[in-house]
């Protein structure tokens, strides 16, 4: 994990850099200017750290000043980035079909941060506006004759210093008005200290559909500390699946793993899945929760439907491009080999930069109804 945060932080720290070279080219920057840029840099760089370490604190007012500065400038720097690099790539195609064409650097940076200025105020807009994806799916495993079940999913919310209680009361109301009987988190429902989150739970608590609750972990429970997200849960109303299963409505068996990251940090044991996949019956529609999207397909008789998180479709364009190299599936419904389906959500929240560009965040209602 150290190698990997080593490697994601020296990246971001390329980016600004990148994004610095380009300042100095189109403004001839000083080299006082330049020293405090490269200054304001490092500090952005380890900001997500210090943010952390003051959460630990209970330096609250400090870590919602400090986040929504440090991720907002993250956002931009990202976006700012992968414009500027099209704008350099663009250069160089016509560059090449015809030499005479020139483009000043300063023309080229004025655009990228005009063009990175809308983007981030779409992107501030877009993470706010919820959609609700609907779908139907039908097994001869739901009793015939029997009332469809509803079934909301959310995931990744990150209730936290940025995502908190306009956020939350906004997730519910889309909730209330789909009227689920079942409300299922699929993974990093808070991403901040628990006294942070005190004034959530009473919100979730509200909210009791017909036949429960259901949560499983996420990485970010572990980040948050793992006693601290257990027990707002347990506040929230929450019934969590840990490695164990539940029955619905006599019908539907619900079950639900730990984040594996658990058992990499000593946290938690591994969960044999094929032993939770016998404790659901064979006779009733099976459903797996699972935080991060990967189906284990040693499963001769694999879970009916598995619901996962995690990958936000990358959050922010072009980032949706790069999780598919490590999570081939792509967000939404999928088909498995094995006859069974894989919904994987783009997230209901934002984690880090509160944007979201081509990433909608989203709300699933999930029908099951008896085979015609």
């Amino acid at each position: 994990m150290r190698i990997a945060l080593t490697v994601m932080f020296a990246l971001y720290a390329a980016m600004q850099l990148y994004v610095l070279a380009k300042a100095d080219a189109a403004l001839a920057l000083t080299w006082p200017v330049i020293t405090l840029l490269f200054a304001w840099t490092a500090l952005m760089t380890v900001a997500p750290l210090l943010v952390w370490r003051w959460e630990q604190h209970g330096w609250h007012c400090t870590v919602v000043i400090g986040s929504w500065i440090g991720y907002s400038w993250m956002g931009a720097i990202f976006l700012f980035f992968w414009i500027a690099l099209a704008l350099d790539m663009l250069l160089a195609v016509t560059g090449w079909i015809s030499p005479d064409i020139t483009w000043p650097p300063m023309s080229r940076f004025l655009l990228a941060a005009a063009l990175t200025g809308v983007v981030v105020a779409y992107g501030f807009v877009a993470a706010r506006r919820l959609r609700i994806e609907q779908i139907v799916l039908k097994s001869p495993k739901v009793s015939a004759g029997s009332k469809p079940l509803r079934l909301a999913l959310i995931s990744d919310v990150h209730l936290g210093a940025i995502v908190g209680a306009r956020r939350l009361q906004a997730i519910l109301a889309a909730c209330r008005e789909l009227d689920p009987d079942v409300l299922v988190s699929a993974g990093d429902l808070v991403d901040g200290q628990a006294d942070r989150l005190n004034g959530l739970a009473p919100l979730f608590a509200g909210f009791q559909p017909r036949y429960g609750k259901y949560a499983v972990t996420g990485n970010h429970e572990y980040f948050v500390g793992l006693e601290r997200a257990l027990a707002f849960h347990a506040r929230a109303g929450f019934t969590m699946l840990r490695g164990t299963a539940a029955t619905i409505a006599d019908t539907i068996s619900i079950a639900g793993v730990d984040d594996p990251i658990g058992t990499r940090l000593g946290l938690t044991a591994h969960t044999d899945e094929h032993t939770l996949r016998k404790e659901c019956g064979h006779g009733r529609f099976a459903i797996l929760v699972k935080h991060q999207p990967r189906v284990d397909q040693s499963l001769s008789d694999g879970f009916d439907l598995q619901l996962s998180g995690h990958v936000h479709q990358g959050q922010i364009f072009p980032f949706g491009l790069l999780v598919r190299l490590s999570y081939p599936v792509a967000t939404g419904l999928t088909r498995l080999a094995a006859g069974g389906w894989l919904y994987v959500s783009r997230g209901t929240g934002t984690w880090g930069p509160p944007l979201r560009v081509l990433a909608p965040p989203e709300i699933t209602l999930i029908e099951l109804r008896p085979t015609d």
